[in-house]
């Protein structure tokens, strides 16, 4: 998960204390980024075990992600999810903040890695209405545009939820790219 944190701010994908990941680790045991962390200093140490209620699993002095929520609703509606990753890629994250779609089937790794990324109505963010909008999303989608706010990929593993994250913003700044040249 460490990995991953470093990756993504590496990548552009999160800056500073912005993003957080999940993972399942077990029957009704989940692993989460710790709150207030910059991501790119993460270590494995700092990461916060709960349950599938968000009541931590043992003592930790750091405190679970703000988006517990978002995570958990996630990870209880989603048994074949057992990773997530929310994100504020620009470009992706641009689309979400204009109010827009990322046009689906235009390009096929799009298409094969991460399929159709609906864009979810805004619900605020750390608070259980974000959760509340992503459900009706779940069950179809491995790609979330959250409304004025970021992205959240989910996987059988952290590395494709990882690759999904990635392949959503690459994605997205070749359609910019494309609709700029067509303009």
């Amino acid at each position: 998960m460490a990995l991953c944190c470093r990756q993504l701010a590496a990548h552009g994908l999160i800056a500073g204390r912005d993003g957080n990941l999940s993972v399942r680790i077990g029957p009704g045991r989940v692993l989460v980024t710790p709150s207030g962390v910059i991501k790119a200093l993460v270590r494995p140490q700092d990461m916060v075990e709960v349950d599938l209620a968000g009541k931590p699993r043992r003592r930790s002095s750091r405190k679970p992600t703000s988006e517990l929520d978002l995570h958990l609703r996630i990870l209880r509606e989603r048994p074949d999810v057992k990773a997530v990753v929310h994100a504020h890629p620009p470009v992706a994250t641009g689309f979400a903040v204009a109010g827009q779609e990322i046009p689906a089937n235009l390009l096929p790794e799009l298409t094969f890695i991460v399929g159709p990324v609906p864009l979810v109505p805004y619900g605020k963010s750390g608070t259980p209405e974000l959760g509340d909008r992503v459900v009706p999303y779940l069950k179809e989608h491995n790609g979330l545009l959250l409304a004025k706010h970021g992205a959240v990929t989910m996987g059988s593993t952290l590395d494709e939820a990882w690759i999904r994250m990635e392949t959503l913003e690459h994605s997205a700044r070749i359609i910019v790219v494309a609709m700029r040249l067509n303009a």
